[in-house]
């Protein structure tokens, strides 16, 4: 598979503006999709975030393997980092966030009432790499359609405060992606999931990907889905044919590809990841 390199020119206008944005927020929520945590926090975005407190929010956990979403959390927070898994299409995952931040900040405001500073709305900063929720929690967080909301990576293209109740001012970036990905499984995983046009990508291949990590971490989980029977040796590419067979494609393998990647990505073949603490990070 070739080498994925992706970086649209508004992106890089994004990191210099985030840069300088920063400084006017007291937190920053950094947005990461719970199927694949690791691919999907951006370093940079983590090099803008420095130490300005920050929230990782591990979005569309209902998509994710519940028992692996809460090794992340675990993992994360033995790492020093505050983290909460959600899924932003629901109303209730706001509440949590308010939660956590109102918690994280307490002792900031404190000492600002300490010095007699007037109390003023939290001021915060989201930031993700593209198609991991960032439009849809902004929409939850103000109750309307404010940001506009899309399947296609990098809809949200322009930086505005956004008034959230008294509680919060939110500052909305454009999604953020690195210019390289220096381990082929990153790109590979960020394709899986929908970060990464498609027509970037042949389908076939990527299918292969999905194909081999499925049967690594969920055995007989897609012989079950689709009713398949096949040795348990097969290799990958031989087993991609037999499904292609099985869903009557003849041998349209970018067809069936696309279909079973259509699948994981909606959850048909069930809540899933990817990533696993236990496999080690780097």
């Amino acid at each position: 598979m070739p080498t994925i390199q992706w970086y649209p020119g508004h992106m890089a206008k994004a990191k210099r503006e985030a840069q300088e944005k920063i400084k006017l927020v007291d937190l920053v929520i950094e947005l990461a999709d719970a199927r694949i945590p690791e691919s999907s926090r951006n370093p940079i975005i983590q090099e803008i975030i420095g130490q300005k407190p920050s929230l990782l929010i591990l979005n569309k956990a209902d998509l994710a393997d519940p028992a692996t979403t809460r090794a992340w959390e675990d993992y994360y927070r033995s790492q020093g980092q505050q983290a909460l898994s959600l899924d932003a299409q629901h109303l209730r995952s706001t509440k949590a966030i308010n939660r956590v931040i109102q918690d994280q900040m307490q002792d900031f405001f404190a000492k600002r009432k300490a010095k007699g500073i007037k109390p003023r709305a939290i001021r915060l900063m989201i930031l993700g790499i593209p198609n991991v929720g960032k439009s849809t929690l902004i929409n939850r967080f103000v109750g309307k359609n404010q940001a506009q909301t899309g399947n296609k990576p990098g809809v949200t293209k322009a930086q505005r405060w956004l008034k959230i109740g008294k509680e919060f001012e939110l500052l909305d970036t454009p999604g953020i992606l690195w210019p390289k990905f220096e381990d082929p499984m990153t790109g590979h995983h960020l394709a899986l999931t929908g970060a990464i046009k498609d027509q970037l990508l042949p389908m076939q291949e990527l299918a292969l990907v999905l194909i081999e990590q499925l049967r690594q971490h969920y055995p007989g989980l897609l012989e079950n889905h689709y009713q398949l029977e096949v040795p348990e040796d097969l290799s990958s590419s031989d087993y991609l044919i037999q499904f292609t067979q099985a869903m009557n494609l003849g041998e349209d393998f970018n067809q069936a590809g696309e279909g079973l990647i259509q699948d994981f990505r909606s959850g048909k073949l069930g809540a899933l990841s990817l990533e696993f603490p236990q496999d080690g990070v780097d």
